[in-house]
């Protein structure tokens, strides 16, 4: 059985793909933002065998999403990460205490800082969106500046997603013994999908569960963009490996920690 960290897996996808990778034996590592979300989510999850593993990490926060990689990468080796977590578009632009755009922080900032961090485990897997379609990655503007444009908050989310993609195919590319893809789980029913939202949480799961566990071939090849269990193309700059590397450049700059070569 593999040990899966999931982020942002006190509720959505990520709360149902904890409670599909429990049912089936795993050892799950779940993520809050905190205390409170994690002993709720504790206890929500909690079976026969006790009560799962939870870190606290504030991924708004360098300084916290730091201090859960420190956590993490002290602690007993991952097989797989799943990075699930992350915020939808927002009718204003909001900073972060680290005068970080909100949106790029969580959906983009995060994410790096997490791989860059933890010890690289077997499998990755980054939720991105299909969204991603109409995203563009401006490397000297991924935080949407009000004197060079207009805010729009769904654009904002969209070019985050769109830069999930070309982490997972960074990664991939530069990890060659890693499998890292990236997954558009859909429209989903939660709280940020909505209520009107054609598809279940369980839908949404189905991807990400599958990559992070299956020896199917197909759930074992890296550099890839899925939904449901397909391989889909993703956004032409996905694959620029141009592209993919001003994003690390700029990344590691704006965070000061490189991708390690490993």
């Amino acid at each position: 059985m593999a040990r899966i960290l999931v982020t942002g897996s006190t509720a959505g996808i990520g709360l149902e793909t904890a409670r599909q990778l429990l049912a089936s034996g795993h050892g799950v590592v779940l993520h809050a933002r905190d205390d409170a979300r994690a002993e709720a989510v504790q206890a929500q999850l909690r079976t026969d065998a006790g009560e799962p593993e939870v870190v606290v990490g504030d991924l708004t926060s360098m300084a916290s999403t730091r201090r859960l990689a420190l956590e993490v990468a002290e602690s007993r080796p991952l097989d797989v990460v799943v990075h699930n977590a992350g915020v939808g578009a927002s009718d204003e632009r909001v900073l972060t205490d680290d005068g970080l755009e909100r949106i790029f922080q969580v959906n983009v900032v995060a994410p790096y800082l997490l791989t860059a961090l933890v010890p690289a485990p077997a499998r990755l897997v980054y939720l991105a969106s299909g969204t991603q379609s109409r995203g563009e990655l401006l490397l000297d503007d991924l935080q949407h500046d009000p004197a060079r444009r207009a805010w729009d908050g769904m654009q904002a989310y969209s070019d985050s997603k769109l830069a999930d993609v070309v982490l997972a195919l960074a990664v991939a590319r530069r990890w060659p013994y890693v499998v890292s893809n990236a997954v558009d789980p859909g429209w989903i029913r939660t709280r940020m999908g909505g209520a009107s939202a054609s598809g279940e949480p369980a839908e949404g799961a189905d991807t990400p569960v599958w990559l992070a566990t299956s020896q199917e071939p197909d759930a074992t090849l890296s550099g890839r963009y899925l939904h449901r269990r397909r391989a889909l193309e993703p956004n032409p700059a996905a694959r620029d490996e141009a592209v993919q590397e001003g994003l690390l450049e700029t990344l590691a700059e704006l965070t000061g920690t490189g991708l390690p070569s490993r």
